[in-house]
């Protein structure tokens, strides 16, 4: 294999979180390169320029976001396939790895493999919420499972589940995401900032957000000290309405001072907040896998996470972090209350943890099983 093009729009900027399928694509990507293995990067810009950036020796071709009013997917496929015939013509392109939409509208034959990396899609999140997926967009997804060529899943869970949601039977490798162990290093004890949370990720519904800041409030009666710090971008709905402004009306006045809402932040920092809280806590509703998950328990950090199929997978037979009910507030508080008063519990835990994930998910076992199966799908 000498050449992989890797479709996204969330390759991390410099200075700015590209969101959890950006990170794992240039941690991939980082390490490729180190293999002698050429990587470029296409997506959509969020501006109407395009704009060509080097991370190192990955190129990243930003293009401009179309102008159409109609069928706007189908004139950015057009233009990624005129660049990826560019980068073919150059050094000979061998797969072209994508989400679950990105092929809709690709040709089904071409000179090198289509892969798409299974995140968890359209279909995969809306049936998960219990909505029903959109038309359009489903019939799209459809299409690009359909033209693709091999299927790479994040998680057992979100394998079977998309095979059953999509009504298609095909054949997908799971491969875990993984952790950058030099960036997510065993935590000092003398640096947690004692009673502190810390929630990471998209400040939306299904990630349980609103249900930790309810629990909040019976947390303050218990531990009057409480702190919690909400790491994340905003989620924005079709209107512009956003999710932080809706979850603030869930702080009242004697919370203003607990829940600080720190934002987004480059992920390079991600671990310098991992690194001070007590507890950290993730209730997601639902997800595909649980990327800052592992990297909190890399960290040795006690970890508070909602009882969904991804999570258990990723916790296996050991007991190395909590489940909780993450719909339910009280249960939430309940389970936060009792981690922090049971300290060398808890520490044992987090010590357990760091072995089993560094066992499971590091990067070179991960970047391993990720070269072994693009040689086979290539042989």
């Amino acid at each position: 294999m000498k050449h992989i093009v890797y479709l996204t729009s969330e390759y991390p900027k410099k200075g700015l979180n590209g969101g959890g399928i950006g990170s794992f694509v240039q941690f991939l990507s980082r390490n490729l390169l180190k293999k002698g293995i050429k990587v470029s990067v296409i997506g959509i810009n969020s501006n109407f320029d395009t704009v060509i950036e080097n991370d190192d020796e990955i190129s990243i071709y930003r293009l401009a976001k179309s102008r159409w009013k109609l069928a706007k997917f189908y004139d950015h496929t057009i233009r990624i396939l005129k660049k990826i015939n560019e980068l073919d013509k150059e050094v000979p392109v061998d797969i072209v790895e994508g989400s679950e939409l990105n092929f809709s509208f690709f040709p089904k034959n071409t000179s090198y493999k289509k892969v798409i990396r299974l995140h968890g899609g359209h279909h995969f999140f809306a049936i998960e919420l219990n909505k029903t997926p959109a038309l359009w967009r489903g019939y799209q997804e459809r299409q690009s499972f359909r033209k693709a060529d091999h299927y790479i899943a994040v998680s057992n869970y979100v394998g079977l589940q998309t095979q059953k949601y999509l009504k298609f039977n095909f054949d997908y490798k799971t491969i875990y995401n993984s952790v950058d162990t030099n960036k997510f290093r065993m935590s000092k004890p003398e640096n947690i900032k004692k009673n502190t949370l810390l929630f990471v990720g998209t400040v939306c519904e299904k990630k349980g957000i609103r249900q930790l800041v309810q629990a909040m409030q019976l947390i303050q009666k218990e531990v009057p000290t409480i702190k919690l710090k909400i790491v994340g971008r905003d989620w924005k709905d079709k209107a512009g309405n956003s999710f932080t402004t809706y979850l603030k009306t869930y702080i009242n006045e004697e919370l203003n001072e607990a829940i600080e809402i720190v934002g987004p932040v480059p992920h390079t920092e991600v671990s310098s907040y991992i690194e001070k809280a007590q507890i950290c806590v993730f209730p997601s509703h639902v997800e595909s896998f649980g990327l800052v998950l592992i990297e909190a328990l890399m960290m040795g950090k006690v970890v508070l996470a909602s009882n969904i199929e991804p999570f258990k997978e990723i916790k296996g037979k050991e007991h190395i972090f909590e489940f909780v009910n993450e719909i339910s507030p009280e249960n939430i508080s309940k389970k936060i209350i009792e981690l922090l008063n049971s300290n060398n519990e808890t520490q044992k835990m987090g010590e357990l943890a760091r072995e089993n994930i560094f066992k499971r998910f590091n990067e070179e076992t991960i970047i391993t099983k990720n070269i072994q199966y693009y040689n086979k799908i290539l042989s």
